[in-house]
């Protein structure tokens, strides 16, 4: 079964923005950007999909509390409190919380903003 056909809807996901840096003044070349940081609360049984994908939208995860189920190119693999996964150009992925606790990570990237 592919990703596109296991990913269900987002549900049980709540975002909260910590943080943005508007990167342009900072530096050469990253006007229209910022740099993001978030913090993702994913209920037990939660899903942050459907799939997709980081393209132009690198970043990086630390996950607080709980397990998080990362779901790239058929392998699932589960990130618990600590440093999380990579998102760089060739990220397509979805996530779910398959524990009984709420999950808890921050997530920092860099976005394209108006």
């Amino acid at each position: 079964m592919s990703n596109e056909q296991a990913a269900p809807e987002t549900k049980g996901v709540t975002v909260q923005l910590l943080g943005a840096l508007d990167l342009g003044p900072e530096l050469e070349g990253l006007a229209g950007r910022e740099l993001r940081m978030r913090m993702v609360t994913i209920e037990p049984g939660g899903v942050f999909g459907p799939v997709h994908d980081h393209k132009d939208r690198p970043g990086i995860v630390y996950i607080l509390q709980g397990t998080i189920t990362d779901h790239r190119d058929g392998i699932a693999t589960d990130y618990g409190p600590g440093l999380g996964w990579p998102e760089d150009r060739n990220t397509r992925h979805w996530l779910e919380n398959r524990g009984t606790t709420a999950a808890i990570e921050i997530s920092v990237d860099i976005v394209r903003h108006d």
